[in-house]
């Protein structure tokens, strides 16, 4: 099994950027006699899994391969193998092998190994990236997903997930993360504007709360690093709302600081429950601003939900979608896992507007799973 394992890892490894999926698919047929390989990688949208090798895209949540996606599990079905392609809890696809021979948890493996690789090697080709939309992207939007640290994260302590829409040409609203032994961060924002200068505006936003938090200052400080970066550029015309979250994952205390931030919910044993915090000044919108950090608490299995002024404010023929069916819908979400929560969370809001979204609209969901 080992040497087996070895041989594949190294077929991937010295595959050219391009060609992953057929070298792979050339070292399965060798080692485990697979005649046909796909991978099918999940759109912007979260709504389709699109095949590598061309052809239909996969939209019916009755697949067998989105059963593989949403579950993150093996499934054999009409003589073919589904296996989730997912690296750190960031779901990229799945791959398709047929016939479905024996060895599931030394595929399963080589699954893994796929996602690492097709990570490792996105920087230097396209190939993946163009194969992953099922349409053309606004030039905002591309500044936007390349952006983006990922849309999902999974460790024991904790997993999150995040989803913007419209997926194509999402302007100003974006989200980020980062975690470490002790913490994760996580940030959502709102750049003002239409278009590129709105995605410009989040951009600088993100890079300057990165710049500030990669130098060890605290949430505050962050803030203020960033106010003063877009109050620099951009002397008080524009601004960027944002809501800074930080998790201690070993006692569920949350620091945040709220600059004109989205709405924040917490999901406790069935109930949505706002957290209240003291709205401050948007990052960029007076000279010098000082924040201040808020603390609360989550309790064990809480669920956090973060989203814009989008996802509320959204319209349709029967009115605004508003506080009660968001809260509705969050309540909802307790048995999905956070990236289908978001995913079916904008999902229903496409089908409340029929059709896309007018304003961006962000949704970002966190779970926190204390160990021990």
């Amino acid at each position: 099994m080992q040497e087996r394992l070895a041989e594949a890892r190294r077929a991937l490894a010295e595959a050219p950027a391009h060609l992953l999926v057929e070298c792979l698919a050339d070292h399965l047929g060798k080692a485990y006699r697979i005649a046909d390989v796909e991978l099918y990688q999940v759109d912007y949208r979260l709504a389709a899994l699109l095949p590598l090798a061309g052809g239909a895209a996969l939209t019916s949540t009755d697949d067998p391969a989105w059963h593989s996606f949403d579950e993150q599990a093996e499934v054999v079905d009409g003589g073919a193998r589904y296996l989730p392609v997912t690296m750190r809890g960031e779901r990229l696809g799945v791959l398709r092998l047929h016939p479905a021979t024996d060895r599931s948890a030394e595929l399963a493996e080589i699954a893994t190994m796929l996602a690492h690789e097709l990570s490792a090697v996105r920087a230097s080709t396209d190939r993946y990236t163009v194969a992953a939309r099922s349409r053309r992207l606004s030039l905002a939007a591309e500044m936007q997903w390349e952006l983006l640290p990922g849309r999902s994260r999974v460790r024991p302590a904790f997993s999150l997930a995040g989803q913007l829409e419209p997926a194509y040409a999402v302007r100003g609203d974006s989200f980020d993360w980062a975690d470490d032994a002790d913490r994760v961060y996580l940030t959502t924002l709102n750049g003002m504007g239409e278009g590129v200068a709105a995605a410009a505006l989040t951009s600088l936003a993100t890079n300057a709360l990165r710049n500030a938090r990669r130098g060890g200052l605290d949430l505050g400080d962050q803030a203020a690093l960033a106010d003063q970066a877009v109050w620099a550029y951009h002397g008080g015309t524009q601004h960027a709302a944002a809501l800074l979250l930080q998790l201690d994952l070993a006692t569920g205390l949350v620091t945040a600081v709220d600059a004109g931030s989205p709405r924040l919910m917490i999901l406790r044993d069935g109930e949505v429950i706002d957290q209240e915090l003291v709205a401050q000044f948007p990052l960029g919108m007076f000279e010098d601003t000082m924040y201040q950090e808020q603390r609360f608490h989550l309790t064990a299995g809480d669920r956090l939900f973060v989203v814009s002024d989008g996802v509320l404010d959204a319209i349709s023929d029967t009115g605004r979608y508003g506080d009660e069916k968001l809260v509705e819908f969050v309540r909802r979400t307790r048995g999905l896992a956070p990236l289908q929560a978001v995913r079916s969370l904008l999902s229903d809001l496409r089908t409340f507007v029929g059709g896309d979204l007018i304003d961006d609209a962000v949704a970002v969901c966190l779970d926190w799973a204390p160990i021990g």
